[in-house]
């Protein structure tokens, strides 16, 4: 299976620390996997959405999955990885956040996978990488 690579750079008004802030909880990632649900079903070691913090994602009517909390450093990084339910392997999404000299931020967002069957890698690529970029503009920021 080959891997398939997102990589999304967009500004956003807000600064580094609201910007953060906001993505840094995971219901808020709703508006961004818009149809997903996701809670929260683990605390994280230094927030509650933080490092080693679990969530699960509902997407319309395909299982459940989890993604687990791998690196969290405040209004510079959040790293996670899909850990149980998903028709991906070997995922690790990054979320680098740095200010812009004018003002205001910029998110850097990369999301690497393999499908774990033919053809679904490059249909879950296309899919996402769209749903993200849409849900990105949506976001009150």
């Amino acid at each position: 299976m080959s891997l398939q690579r997102i990589e999304i750079r967009k500004q956003f008004s807000a600064s580094v620390d609201m910007l953060f802030s906001h993505l840094s909880v995971h219901k808020n990632l709703e508006t961004i996997f818009a149809p997903a649900k996701i809670s929260r079903i683990k605390d994280g070691s230094d927030a509650p959405d933080g490092l080693g913090s679990v969530r699960r994602m509902r997407i319309l009517i395909a299982p459940p999955f989890e993604e687990t909390v791998t690196a969290h450093v405040p209004n510079e990084r959040i790293e996670y990885r899909i850990t149980r339910g998903s028709p991906l392997r070997n995922h690790m999404g990054v979320m680098r956040f740095a200010a812009m000299p004018a003002g205001g931020s910029e998110l850097h967002y990369t999301i690497e996978f393999e499908g774990r069957l033919p053809l679904i890698g490059p249909l879950v690529r296309a899919g996402l990488e769209r749903g993200i970029r849409r849900g990105l503009d949506k976001l009150p920021l």
